[in-house]
C-alpha cells in the first residue's frame, strides 16, 4: 500500500491530454507541450491515508457489523449497560481486525504485483542512437522501444519496423481480450522502409509527427495519421496496446499512449469490495431478526406499560433480545472463508490457482449460471475444413482427386483469363436481368474460381522451418520492397515474403510449409485448397504467389487493397491484380446473413448455409467481382482520402468500400467444423443435472 508522487499531483494537473488529440514527435520527449501520465500500472484498492478509514467504511457498510457496533456502543451508557464491555466490543473488534488483516494482505500482493510490472526492464533509442535499459515505469510518450519475442509491451506503442523485411509481426492478446489467436500487426511502411530508424533520434532535422485521437476504449479502433515527407494513414493494426507480448521476431515502437491513458487500463474496473450471496443471506436475515426482536422488545414493553423512561426498558430489552443474531456466526464465516481460499491455493488438482479475491470463495459453490462462449471454450479452436459448395454441387476432401483433376484442366487452357475477361465485358454490357442467361460456365471453371477465391481473400502468411540456411540465402536476394537489413533472427519460424519466385519453389521442394494467421479459420481454409492442388507459397504486404501442385505453375498477385474483418461489418474483402492478365479482381468473403444482400440473386444460398449451420458447421460465404482500371483508380483516391482523416475515419472508409459491395457474382459457401472440447457434452449433463 502506498501513494506515489505522481498520483497525487495527477489530481492538479491539466485534463488535456484526455480529451484532445495529440501530437508526437518520434523520439523527441523533449518537445512534448502537453502533461502526460507516468508509466505506471496501479490496481491497489488503498493508500496508507485511505486504508483505515475506508476498510472501516465497508465493513459497517454491512447490516450486520453496523447493528453490533450500535449495540456495544450502548455499553458506554451506564444506564443501558446490561454485560461487561468486552462481551460486545471483543467478538467485533476480532471481527473488524480478521477483516482489515485480509484486505491489507491481498492489497499488499496487488502492489507486489504492479511493482513486477513497473519494474520490468526494457531498451530505450536514445537522442545520440546508442541504446540503455529503463524501467517500464520511466517510460515516456514519443520514446522509441525495441522489444523482442515474449516481452510484454508495456505502453500503447505505433508499430514503427520491425526485422522480418514485410514489416508484420503477430502478438498475443490474451490478456487484454481473452482471445488465444495471435493478431498480425503491420508497421508504419513509411518507417518500414528506413535502413537506420535511430536517424530519427539522432538528426534534429528529422522531425516525423504523429497525429493521434484522443484516449479512449476501443481496442479495436484508432485513428491517426503519420507525417514527414508526406501524410500516411494510421489504424488499429498499426498499434500494439498494452499488456499484448510480441510473439514472433523483434520490434521497434514509438510510445503514443501511457499510464492511465492505455487501452488496457481504462477498460479495468478499479478494484472493488465483494461481498458474497452468503453475506447477502445472512445481512437480510439480520434485518429480519431485527425486526423480530424490536417487536419483542415493544410487546414486553407495553405489557411493563408506558411509564417512566419507557424508551429507556425499550433498549434494554432489545439489548437483551440482540443474542438472537449471534456475533459468532460472523467470526465462523470470516475464518471459514479464510480457509477455503488456502485450501484452493493448496489444491494438486488445480495447480497455479491463485485467490485474489478471499471474500467470496463460497461463490464457487454456488453458481447457478454458466456464463461462457463456444470458440475457444467449449471447444478447441481446431478448424478442420468439410465442405465447399459452388451451387451445382457439394465438394470435400474425399473428392480431393476430382477436384486436383477439375483445377489441372481448367487451368490447362491458355485462355482462361482472356475468356473470363471477355465474358465480363459482354455480361457487364447487358441489362442485370439478361446476365445470368448469358454466362456460361463450366463445373470446372465454378469450382476454381471458388478455390481461388479461398487461396487469395484471407489474412495468411506462409511460414517454414528456420533450420536451413537456403532460407537466409534465398530471402537475401530479394529487398525490393523494403530495405531492412536481416531477417527475423528470433523466430523459431522464417516468413516467406521476401522469396518469390523459383527460389520460393526450390526452398519448399525440401522443407513443409505451415501457415500463420489471427483466425484458425483461414488457416483451416487455405490449408485445404493446399491438400487439393493451389498452394500459398508466398505472401507480402503487396504481393502474393500461389502454385498449382499437378504442374508446378506459379500464379503472382499484387495486393492492392486489403479490409481486415470486423464484428460489425462481418466480413472481410482484398483487391488484387494478376500480373498474367493484369485483371484487378474484389474479392469478399462473409456470414451468409450479411452476404446475401451483397451477391446477384441466386435460389441456394440461404437453404445451403441453413443446412450447414444445422451440422454444427461455421459457414462463410465467397464472391467476386471484376473491376476496370479506372474504376479502380476512383476508389483508390476515394478510400486514401477517408483514410486521412481523424474524425468518424471508420465510417468515411466504410462508405466508401460499400461502394464496392454491391451486385456480386457468389462463388460459393464454405462449411469449417470446431472440434469441441474432450468430454463437452457429459460435462454440460453433469452441470444440469447438478
Amino acid at each position: 500500500m502506498g501513494i506515489s508522487y505522481s498520483s497525487a499531483t495527477a489530481i492538479f494537473r491539466s485534463g488535456k491530454h484526455k480529451t484532445e488529440p495529440r501530437n508526437v514527435i518520434i523520439g523527441r520527449r523533449d518537445l512534448n507541450t502537453v502533461w502526460y501520465p507516468q508509466n505506471v500500472i496501479c490496481n491497489q484498492k488503498y493508500s496508507i491515508i485511505t486504508f483505515i478509514p475506508l476498510v472501516l467504511f465497508e465493513q459497517f457498510s454491512v447490516f450486520f457489523n453496523l447493528y453490533f457496533l450500535a449495540m456495544a456502543c450502548t455499553q458506554f451508557v451506564p444506564s443501558l449497560r446490561i454485560n461487561y464491555l468486552y462481551t460486545y466490543w471483543a467478538p467485533l473488534c476480532f471481527i473488524t481486525f480478521v477483516s482489515m488483516l485480509r484486505e491489507g494482505y491481498e492489497d499488499i500482493k496487488r502492489a507486489y504485483r504492479d511493482k513486477e510490472i513497473n519494474s520490468q526492464r526494457y531498451t530505450l533509442l536514445t537522442e545520440n542512437g546508442r541504446t540503455e535499459e529503463i524501467l517500464s515505469s520511466e517510460i515516456e510518450v514519443s520514446d522509441i522501444i525495441i522489444l523482442q519475442k515474449n516481452q510484454r509491451v508495456p505502453a500503447d506503442i505505433l508499430l514503427l519496423q520491425t526485422l522480418d523485411k514485410s514489416g508484420t509481426c503477430f502478438i498475443r492478446t490474451d490478456q487484454l481480450d481473452g482471445e488465444t489467436d495471435w493478431k498480425l500487426r503491420i508497421a508504419a511502411p513509411m518507417t518500414q522502409s528506413l535502413e537506420d530508424i535511430s536517424i530519427l533520434t539522432s538528426d534534429k532535422s528529422q522531425k516525423v509527427k504523429i497525429h493521434s485521437e484522443p484516449p479512449c476504449l476501443n481496442i479495436h479502433e484508432f485513428n491517426g495519421v503519420i507525417s514527414w515527407k508526406s501524410d500516411a494513414p494510421l489504424s488499429v493494426e498499426n498499434m500494439l496496446w498494452s499488456g499484448t507480448v510480441i510473439a514472433t521476431g523483434e520490434v521497434i515502437g514509438c510510445v503514443i499512449y501511457t499510464g492511465t491513458d492505455t487501452r488496457m487500463v481504462m477498460n479495468t474496473n478499479k478494484p472493488r469490495y465483494k461481498f458474497g450471496l452468503v453475506d447477502k443471506e445472512i445481512n437480510t436475515f439480520a434485518k429480519l431478526l431485527f425486526l423480530g426482536s424490536a417487536a419483542l422488545a415493544l410487546v414486553m414493553v407495553i405489557l411493563k406499560g408506558f411509564h417512566g423512561p419507557w424508551y429507556r426498558y425499550f433498549i434494554r430489552f432489545l439489548l437483551l433480545f440482540s443474542y438472537m443474531i449471534p456475533i459468532s456466526l460472523r467470526v465462523n464465516l470470516d475464518l471459514g472463508k479464510l480457509a477455503y481460499s488456502w485450501f484452493i491455493q493448496q489444491d494438486k488438482n488445480i495447480p497455479g490457482s491463485v485467490v485474489r479475491t478471499s471474500t467470496i470463495p463460497e461463490e464457487l459453490g454456488r453458481i447457478g449460471y454458466l456464463l461462457t462462449d463456444k470458440t475457444g471454450t467449449l471447444t478447441q479452436n481446431v478448424m478442420i475444413f468439410k465442405r465447399l459448395y459452388v451451387g451445382s454441387g457439394s465438394y470435400t476432401i474425399e473428392n480431393r482427386g476430382q477436384i486436383s483433376k477439375l483445377l489441372k484442366q481448367e487451368y490447362a487452357k491458355p485462355t482462361l483469363a482472356q475468356y473470363e475477361s471477355q465474358e465480363s465485358l459482354a455480361s457487364s454490357a447487358l441489362p442485370f436481368g439478361r446476365k445470368r442467361k448469358i454466362v456460361k460456365t463450366t463445373e470446372a471453371l465454378r469450382v476454381t474460381e471458388a478455390i481461388k477465391a479461398l487461396a487469395l481473400c484471407h489474412n495468411v502468411t506462409p511460414t517454414v522451418e528456420q533450420s536451413t540456411s537456403a532460407l537466409v540465402d534465398t530471402s537475401a536476394k530479394y529487398d525490393n520492397e523494403y530495405h531492412s537489413t536481416s531477417d527475423t533472427p528470433r523466430t523459431s519460424v522464417t516468413s516467406l515474403n521476401t522469396t518469390l519466385g523459383s527460389d520460393v519453389f526450390e526452398l519448399l521442394s525440401t522443407r513443409a510449409i505451415s501457415y500463420q494467421a489471427s483466425s484458425p479459420d483461414e488457416i483451416a481454409i487455405v490449408d485445404w485448397t493446399e491438400q487439393i492442388g493451389l498452394t500459398l507459397i508466398h505472401r507480402s504486404l503487396k504481393s502474393m504467389t500461389l502454385k498449382l501442385n499437378s504442374t508446378e505453375q506459379l500464379f503472382d498477385y499484387e495486393i492492392l487493397q486489403l479490409f481486415p474483418f470486423t464484428p460489425e461489418t462481418k466480413r472481410m474483402g482484398i483487391i488484387v491484380r494478376d500480373e498474367n492478365t493484369n485483371e484487378i479482381i474484389f474479392y469478399l468473403k462473409g456470414a451468409d446473413t450479411v452476404m446475401q444482400n451483397l451477391v446477384q440473386y441466386n435460389d441456394w444460398l440461404q437453404e445451403e448455409s441453413a443446412n450447414m449451420a444445422r451440422e454444427g458447421l461455421r459457414t462463410l460465404v465467397i464472391a467476386k467481382k471484376q473491376l476496370t482500371q479506372e474504376k479502380y483508380q476512383a476508389f483508390e483516391q476515394n478510400i486514401t482520402k477517408a483514410r486521412l482523416q481523424t474524425i468518424n475515419r471508420s465510417r468515411c472508409v466504410r462508405e466508401v468500400i460499400e461502394t464496392l459491395e454491391c451486385d456480386m457474382e457468389l462463388l460459393g459457401v464454405t462449411g469449417v467444423e470446431d472440434k469441441l472440447q474432450l468430454d463437452v457434452r457429459q460435462t454440460l449433463e453433469s452441470l444440469h443435472n447438478g
